[in-house]
């Protein structure tokens, strides 16, 4: 067990609407002082918008390195006071974790929560919307700070201020950022893709996704021999 850092901020809520164009949205979340209670699906009472692409068992919470806001406010400084822990929809805010050192498949504790990093995020048109800044998605992609998702291995509670204990790393090789250098590359290793789409604990999407395109690629370099 490795103690990584402790829970600034918890927050979970209900739908808004998004301007200009009157989307609903769950992006717009209130800071929770006390316990809250955390189920299969997330935090009990936490909602998305679009159930599509947000939420459900391998999206159950959202963590953003509460860092990278800086990063943002330098690169979109018209958009710098909006640019505060739970601004960009997340569930849980903490220094110390970051795409550098949070590894696909890594399980951890908070609170009496046991977690699992099943994917990162991939950022969406609505943070452009929600900051009136064209290109900040693409920024927050390219950049590879996009926070990341977990499953919920052990129902439970959790707070701000909860110690995050690291209990269990099944992959040296691919943390979050390795992840995005993998998956934006535009001629990856086909080996690379092969095992991240094998580390263990990523969310079956992604694990479909990586294979096929490995096998796109495999079928491309026998073609062309």
């Amino acid at each position: 067990m490795t103690v990584i850092s402790n829970v600034d901020q918890v927050f979970a809520g209900g739908l808004s609407v998004l301007p200009p164009e009157g989307q609903r949205t769950g992006m717009f979340k209130q800071r929770h002082a006390g316990s809250v209670r955390v189920e299969r699906h997330g935090i009990v009472g936490d909602q998305h918008g679009d159930t599509r692409v947000h939420g459900g068992p391998e999206k159950a919470l959202h963590q953003y390195a509460a860092q990278n806001y800086e990063r943002l406010a330098q690169a979109f400084a018209h958009s710098a006071a909006q640019l505060v822990a739970g601004s960009l929809g997340e569930n849980i805010s903490a220094f110390g974790l970051c795409e550098l050192n949070v590894h696909i498949g890594d399980v951890f504790r908070i609170g009496s929560v046991v977690l699992q990093v099943s994917q990162p995020r991939s950022p969406c048109w609505k943070i452009n919307h929600r900051f009136d800044a064209e290109h900040m998605s693409m920024f927050v992609a390219k950049e590879r700070i996009t926070g990341w998702y977990y499953r919920v291995l052990q129902p439970g509670s959790l707070q701000a201020g909860d110690r995050i204990e690291r209990l269990e790393r099944h992959s040296e090789l691919f943390s979050i950022d390795r992840f995005w250098q993998v998956q934006l590359s535009h001629r990856p290793v086909i080996d690379d893709l092969i095992a991240l789409a094998a580390t263990p604990g990523l969310a079956p999407d992604w694990q479909r996704r990586l294979s096929e395109r490995a096998k796109y690629l495999q079928k491309l370099t026998a073609s062309s021999l």
